[in-house]
C-alpha cells in the first residue's frame, strides 16, 4: 500500500494459508479482522507440542512495514522509546509506539534492515499505526505496508534443526538477529528474511516469505518430523507462560512502559536524553515508580480467572486480571493484570472474584516458565 492511500478493511480477510488451514482441520475464528486459526488438534496438545518439538504459526495478520528514508531511525524514535539509531543491520529490538502523553499505542519489533526499518505489528491495530506513522514521521521517511508477504513463526527447542533443512544457514543466527536466507531451487531461489525471534518463550524464528510462495514453504515445514501446525489458542498460552503481554489485553493507551512492565524497551539513552512521546511522564514514573503495575499471579485450585476478573485485597478492590488460563507446562492456572503499587511485590497474597467466588491468588514472578532463547555468548 502506496503512502496515500486510506482506508481500512471492513470485512472479514483471509490469510494467503486460510485453505490450507481448513484443509487441515482448523476450526477458525475471527480475530483481528481475519479468519484465523485458533486449533487443529486441541490447545492442550500444541502447547506441549511446542514446547518439546517445534509449532508453525500463521501470523500473516500481522502487519510488516518497511521505513526508508533519510534518518528514518532518528524520526521513529520520537515515537518510540529505544534506540533506534544504533541498531546495526541485521538486529533488533522490542519497542513501542507511544501516543503524545506516553500512552503504549501498539508494541513492535524493529530490525535494521539494508532497505530501511523493518517493523512488525500487530495485526489488531496495523491500520492504526500506518496512519498515525503516517501523520507523525516527516515526509522524506516512506511506509511501505507489504501486504503482499506472508509471516510465519517457527517456534520450539526443535526448531533451528527442522529449519535448517529447508533453509540452510539459519542456525548461525542468535537471538535478536535477523538476515537474508535463500531457499527454493539452486537456479531460481527465493530470498526469505529470516529472524531468530518470537513470542512463545522458545528459541525459534520468524520468516517473512512472499504470500504467493507461502504455501509451498508451510508444506516443506510440516515435513519435519518435528514440525507440526498450531492455532491462536497455544500461542496464546505460550505467551502467556512466557509472561509476554498481548496488547489490546496487557496494554493499551492508557498505560505507559513502566506501568505496563516494559521498563526494558526504553533504552539508556533515551533515559538520559528523553525526546520521546510522553517521555516526561515516563521517566517520572520511571524514577518515582508507577501507581500501579502489570505483575503475575500464581492461582490456587483448578479454576482458572479470566481477563476482566477484579482483585482485591480484603473488601477492597486493588487491580484487574488482563490475562488468564489454564498453563500447560505449569500444570495449574496463571494470570497477569495490573495492582496498585502497595500489591506489586512478588509473593504478596490477593484474592480474584469468578462468578461471585473469591479465587486465592499469590503474586509471581514472570516469566512463569524459564526463557530459552539462543543467545550470543550464552553458556550451553
Amino acid at each position: 500500500m502506496s503512502d496515500d492511500e486510506e482506508f481500512e478493511p471492513v470485512e472479514t480477510l483471509e490469510l494467503p494459508l486460510g485453505a490450507w488451514h481448513r484443509a487441515k482441520g482448523a476450526r477458525i475464528v475471527e480475530f483481528a479482522g481475519y479468519h484465523m486459526p485458533i486449533q487443529y488438534e486441541g490447545i492442550m496438545a500444541e502447547h506441549l507440542w511446542t514446547r518439546e518439538n517445534a509449532g508453525l504459526f500463521d501470523v500473516s495478520h500481522m502487519g510488516q512495514l518497511m521505513l526508508s528514508g533519510e534518518d528514518a531511525a532518528g524520526s521513529l524514535e520520537k515515537l518510540v522509546p529505544g534506540d533506534i539509531s544504533a541498531l546495526k543491520e541485521g538486529r533488533m529490538r522490542y519497542s513501542l509506539l507511544l501516543a503524545e502523553d506516553g500512552g503504549i499505542l501498539d508494541d513492535m519489533m524493529i530490525t535494521a534492515a539494508p532497505m530501511g526499518l523493518y517493523v512488525v505489528v500487530n495485526g489488531a491495530v496495523k491500520w492504526d499505526d500506518i496512519g498515525y506513522l503516517r501523520e507523525h514521521l516527516p515526509d522524506e521517511v516512506t511506509i511501505n505496508h507489504m501486504d503482499d508477504r506472508a509471516l510465519l513463526a517457527l517456534q520450539g527447542p526443535k526448531a533451528a534443526e527442522a529449519l535448517a533443512r529447508v533453509v540452510p544457514g539459519v542456525d548461525a543466527l542468535f537471538f535478536m538477529e535477523s538476515g537474508t536466507f535463500f531457499w527454493g531451487p539452486k537456479t531460481d531461489p527465493e530470498p526469505l528474511w529470516i529472524s531468530r525471534s518470537g513470542y512463545t518463550g522458545e528459541d525459534g524464528f520468524e520468516i517473512s516469505v512472499p504470500a504467493a510462495h507461502v504455501m509451498r514453504l508451510t508444506e516443506e515445514l510440516c515435513a519435519q518430523p518435528e514440525v507440526k501446525p498450531i492455532g491462536l489458542g497455544a500461542r496464546d498460552s505460550l505467551r502467556l507462560e512466557a509472561g509476554l503481554p498481548l496488547y489490546g489485553h496487557d496494554m493499551n493507551p492508557d498505560i505507559d512502559p513502566v506501568e505496563g512492565n516494559a521498563s526494558f524497551a526504553i533504552s539508556k539513552r533515551r533515559r538520559e536524553e528523553g525526546g520521546f512521546n510522553g517521555a516526561d511522564r515516563i521517566l517520572k514514573a520511571l524514577k518515582d515508580g508507577p501507581q500501579r503495575k502489570l505483575v503475575g499471579f500464581a492461582v490456587e485450585g483448578k479454576m482458572p480467572v479470566r481477563e476482566g476478573a477484579a482483585v482485591f485485597s480484603g473488601e477492597r478492590q486493588v487491580g484487574v486480571i488482563t490475562s488468564g488460563g489454564f498453563a500447560p507446562s505449569v500444570g495449574s492456572p496463571i494470570a497477569m493484570g495490573y495492582v496498585e503499587r502497595e500489591h506489586i511485590a512478588t509473593g504478596t497474597a490477593l484474592e480474584a472474584e469468578v462468578r461471585g467466588k473469591r479465587v486465592s491468588l499469590t503474586v509471581a514472578a514472570m516469566p512463569f516458565i524459564p526463557h530459552r532463547y539462543h543467545r550470543r555468548g550464552a553458556s550451553k
